[in-house]
């Protein structure tokens, strides 16, 4: 029911579901939890307080469930959670969750994380989002269903991105983007909306075009931010699209907004 390799170290108090596969010279820890067919290839490490989905996939040399990179982290049982059909690709580093944070680290079911890429601890990522080759989330970050993080992208800590937000490869993100959001550059701003995204997920035309006028009231020249959002609300909140923009930006955060640049006018 289970294959493991000859040459893997796998503790005798792990979880091992239904037709786990477990590749050469991996590490398995006693705490770990692995779901029905999941499969873990050659050389790739799995420890701490872990818990993969069913039909996950890890490629060589990931490293999941080490301690947090941080300094005040001292042992406490914090987790990482994983959720179903789940890829982690070669030289991945997950962390779980400290004490300063929530606990927990967790990872939504479907969601494909690249080459190198790095999610730190007390993270939160939605499910089906892609992680692209070399990616970087500091500590108690939020990612959003469907979000899509470009190669080599940079998320400051605490920062939120909502979902099918997209993030241009190279870009360093020191602020939230609003859920729908486009964002490149170093230091980023918000480009637009992810029109190209919201069609091949099948949202109605009429939500995306409504979406579209919130978006021009709600990064227009004219009030303030606060007043403009109050505007968009008042016009537009029957809208699941930009009520999902509404809620994210009246939702307390430690950080401010990604905005178009102000020589830039707003467009979509």
């Amino acid at each position: 029911m289970v294959n493991i390799h000859a040459t893997a170290v796998v503790d005798p108090s792990a979880k091992l579901g239904t037709g786990v596969e477990i590749g050469p010279f991996c590490v398995i820890g006693p705490d770990v939890n692995l779901g029905d067919g999941s499969v873990v290839h050659s050389h790739a490490v799995i420890v701490g307080r872990t818990t993969l989905g069913e039909g996950c996939r890890v490629f060589p040399f990931a490293s999941v469930g080490q301690a947090p990179q941080h300094v005040k982290y001292h042992g406490e049982p914090s987790t990482l959670t994983i959720g179903p059909k789940t890829t982690i690709r070669e030289h991945v580093t997950i962390n779980p969750g400290t004490e300063g944070g929530h606990m927990a680290t967790k990872v939504g079911a479907n969601c494909l994380v690249m080459i190198g890429v790095h999610i730190a601890h007390d993270c939160e990522v939605g499910d089906d989002v892609t992680l692209v080759n070399g990616a970087t989330l500091g500590g108690h970050v939020s990612i959003g269903a469907g979000a899509i993080i470009g190669g080599l992208s940079a998320v400051h800590q605490f920062v939120r991105i909502g979902a099918y937000a997209f993030i241009g490869g190279m870009t360093g993100i020191t602020a939230d983007v609003i859920p729908f959001g486009m964002a490149i550059g170093n230091r980023a701003n918000l480009c637009g909306l992810n029109i190209v995204g919201l069609k091949r997920k099948g949202f109605p035309r009429e939500q995306i075009h409504e979406l579209r006028q919130a978006y021009r009231m709600l990064f227009s020249a004219e009030g303030t931010l606060k007043e403009r959002l109050e505007d968009v609300e008042g016009m537009f909140s029957a809208n699941p699209l930009v009520r999902q923009i509404i809620d994210f930006m009246k939702t307390d955060s430690d950080r401010s907004f990604c905005v178009p640049n102000a020589a830039v006018p707003a467009t979509t």
